[in-house]
């Protein structure tokens, strides 16, 4: 790691060595408030970024890569009682035991399951049926849900109703928090770092593959976890890294997702092997202008759908019309969160919040796509987060031309 970046490191540890026994990381009359609008008495989640939101940040290592194993995968179970955080239970896997010696759990239930998404399930009913408390609409997540633990939940809870809650507890993490803002600010800032690094590294005769391998590595020396890259050369679209040759004069793009401790940085930025001529200079220039139009509209009190439409009739009313695309979505723990502004973009979901007000805390995404029929595929994806105001940017260097550098 750089001087720079030690420099820049944030002060706090991982959120599950901060813990506090009992007390919830998280805001509780908030999402009182949510299951009461809701109408539901409790909720089972079983979704790994709602897990790691109500756990303050804790994520298990071991299947941080993959969840699956033997013939089922790892399920990390909430149990939610609205109004009653005092109850809250959490359902680990069998392997969490040692993460519960070093206090790393704050609810004041913790069961080990054995590993199976029956099993765990099996621990969440048994838990609810325990509690002397009214139970007569239980929330659940349908999308992370798995079959076999959907069919022992409504036998185990036969005599309750179970409703569909995801849009709740996605909403709950919709405001985020100074410090997920401060982990959103380093994701964003290392994966344009990683991406200015891998420009300034490419040369003729490399392919596509190697630059995202270069990008991988830069992004893994940032101690973020490299997701993906979305990669152009040339005048081509094909989006894959590829043995494709890159050639003096090629355009560039490195669309990037990487995550510090659990939050994303996904971003889009544009290089290019040698110096861009006046029309790549003029379309780029393009794309900034529709970015900064939407960008213009975001602050808190504005309706989503505003922003979302800023860019579209922006884009609409280019020249270039027919070959721009406009987009704008929240992201967080997931790229592709509330609020949500458009049910037509390329991820579908209704726009709930096309109508609602923007807060501030809220993170959004804001995403400018060309794709010129000669000079290829020019974009640009900035992270901003909604104030009072306008919008803090998050990792706003190298939005324009990056050149190539050809260092080794």
């Amino acid at each position: 790691m750089s001087a720079t970046m030690q420099s820049r490191a944030i002060a706090p540890g991982p959120a599950e060595d901060r813990v506090v026994q009992g007390r919830p990381p998280f805001d509780t009359a908030r999402l009182d408030a949510l299951l009461g609008e809701a109408d539901v008495d409790a909720v089972v989640t079983t979704s790994r970024q709602a897990s790691q939101y109500m756990l303050g940040g804790y994520s298990f290592p071991f299947f941080d890569h993959r969840d699956a194993i033997g013939l089922s995968r790892y399920l990390p179970v909430m149990v939610y009682v609205r109004g009653r955080p005092d109850l809250t239970a959490y359902v680990a896997h069998r392997l969490e035991k040692h993460e519960h010696q070093l206090g790393r759990f704050w609810t004041p239930v913790v069961k080990t399951a054995s590993g199976t998404t029956t099993d765990a399930i099996e621990h969440a009913v048994a838990y609810l049926r325990s509690l002397d408390v009214p139970l007569r609409r239980v929330g659940i997540e349908p999308a992370y849900l798995p079959s076999d633990s959907a069919s022992v939940l409504r036998d185990g809870l036969a005599n309750r109703a179970l409703l569909d809650v995801s849009q709740a507890l996605e909403r709950l993490r919709a405001r985020k928090s100074p410090a997920e803002i401060a982990l959103l600010r380093e994701a964003s800032e290392r994966v344009v770092g990683s991406m200015l690094a891998t420009f300034a590294a490419c040369a003729p005769g490399m392919t596509k593959a190697e630059l995202v391998a270069r990008l991988r590595q830069e992004e893994e020396q940032r101690e973020l976890t490299f997701e993906y890259c979305l990669i152009t050369a040339g005048t081509g679209l094909n989006r894959a890294a590829s043995a494709q040759p890159i050639q003096p004069g090629d355009i560039l793009s490195l669309d990037s997702g990487g995550r510090y401790r659990g939050y994303i940085g996904d971003l889009c930025r544009m290089g290019i092997v040698g110096e861009p001529d006046s029309e790549l200079q003029d379309l780029l220039a393009a794309v900034d202008a529709i970015q900064q139009k939407a960008r213009g509209r975001i602050r808190a009190g504005v309706r989503g759908g505003e922003v979302q439409a800023a860019g579209e009739d922006a884009a609409a009313a280019s020249p270039l019309s027919q070959h721009l695309e406009f987009l704008a979505h929240g992201m967080g723990l997931v790229q592709h969160e509330a609020p949500w502004l458009t049910a037509h973009g390329p991820i579908p979901y209704a726009a709930h919040d096309a109508e609602r007000a923007l807060e501030a805390g809220m993170v959004l995404s804001v995403e400018t796509t060309l794709l010129h029929p000669a000079r290829g595929f020019i974009k640009l994806e900035d992270t901003v987060v909604v104030t009072e105001t306008g919008l803090e940017p998050l990792g706003d260097a190298g939005r324009g031309w990056n050149r190539a550098g050809g260092q080794a």
